[in-house]
């Protein structure tokens, strides 16, 4: 039995993880070995995801869109992730860049977003700057009034998806003694003037290209404002509540794969005279590994329906951040485990999932500021 076997849907989610999966199967899979080699994102077989309508499925109805609830969101993400989380999270950050949007912008705003997503458009966030990384209210790009216009000044960092995206919700500060109250977040089109600079050389989830963004004296139009002057902190905080347990749905497909990878090398690896999976110290171990597994899932499923019915997550997103990325490392190092020498050859996919797996514990808010958030919380009377 496979991990998503023990995965209970709906039909209508069934349909839709079906169509993901035979896409998967068919055009990802087999090129994934390459395109890790190379860091490359597969333009061309995004684009079929776009055409099987499985992009922006989270834009609401009212702007012309799906409206997937996030229970059937985490799934796919899931789905995506068990393949190659890499190709996933870019992907799917393709649209979820845009949340900023939809969570402060104004009507007219959300929907050009909604219409460009629709259309297949790719939105980049842009927060890490090479000096500030969890400590946000220092940033330094920023958002000088010139008329009726904002002249944008800075370098960005890590940025997901950078050299795909047609836009980018840039975090700025229009004053740099403000701290948090003077940050204030703008929608940049790429043809604005855009740089896409450094493309990172990285451990995993290489299909997703992350690049320095150099923001040289950009204007923008006033209009372009997500929220108001200084209000761009809240929105961020909301967009992350979204955001990161979202991310950690790959981890979790990473920790699927990871299993079933290591469960089918299992049952046909043989040792004294019989498969090693009979071996009760091994068996024990993938009961362990399916365990933390199947945890992740259903926290994570935890979330998505507190989230469906706009319900606070209470430190919830925090908590499911640390142990879903923990429980990917974790999971996928045992199955190299399982696998022995041949889980550290790259002939075997097992050694490509921890280094996969691994970043899920660093961005999105590091594991360590995470537990900051919940004992910030405790603290509160």
């Amino acid at each position: 039995m496979k991990v998503f076997d023990m995965i209970q849907t709906t039909p209508e989610q069934k349909e839709i993880l079906d169509l993901t999966k035979q896409i998967c199967e068919k055009e990802l899979l087999p090129r994934v070995p390459e395109l890790d080699k190379e860091g490359t994102f597969p333009e061309d077989i995004a684009q079929k995801f776009v055409d099987a309508g499985l992009y922006a499925m989270e834009v609401p109805e009212q702007y012309g869109g799906m409206g997937i609830d996030n229970e059937t969101l985490f799934l796919v993400a899931e789905t995506l992730g068990y393949y190659d989380a890499g190709f996933g999270f870019t992907f799917h950050a393709g649209s979820m860049g845009a949340e900023c949007v939809f969570v402060g912008g104004t009507e007219e705003q959300k929907q050009h977003a909604a219409e460009e997503l629709l259309a297949g458009k790719k939105f980049a966030f842009c927060l890490t700057e090479p000096a500030v990384g969890s400590d946000a209210a220092s940033i330094q790009t920023t958002a000088k009034k010139d008329g009726d216009e904002y002249v944008i000044r800075g370098n960005k960092c890590f940025i997901s998806g950078a050299e795909i995206a047609d836009y980018f919700v840039v975090a700025t500060t229009i004053d740099k003694e403000l701290k948090y109250k003077g940050i204030t977040l703008f929608l940049v089109e790429k043809e604005r003037g855009v740089q896409i600079a450094k493309h990172e050389d990285k451990m995993g989830i290489r299909l997703s290209p992350t690049n320095e963004v150099i923001f040289d004296d950009i204007r923008v139009p006033a209009s372009n404002m997500i929220g108001a002057e200084g209000k761009g902190w809240g929105i961020v905080m909301r967009n992350m509540e979204v955001v990161r347990p979202h991310s950690m749905n790959f981890a979790t497909g990473i920790a699927m794969r990871a299993v079933d990878e290591a469960v089918s090398y299992a049952k046909v690896r043989q040792q004294f005279g019989k498969p090693i999976i009979s071996l009760q110290g091994l068996n024990f171990l993938l009961a362990d590994m399916v365990e933390k597994t199947l945890v992740s899932h259903s926290a994570l499923m935890n979330v998505a329906h507190l989230l469906d019915k706009g319900m606070p997550l209470n430190g919830m997103g925090s908590a499911v951040k640390i142990y879903a990325s923990q429980t990917a490392s974790y999971v996928a190092s045992k199955s190299i485990e399982v696998l022995g020498g041949y889980g550290y050859m790259r002939e075997y996919p097992v050694e490509k999932l921890l280094r996969d797996a691994k970043i899920f514990e660093i961005f999105e808010g590091t594991n360590q500021i995470q537990q900051v958030v919940l004992g910030s919380l405790l603290a509160k009377d």
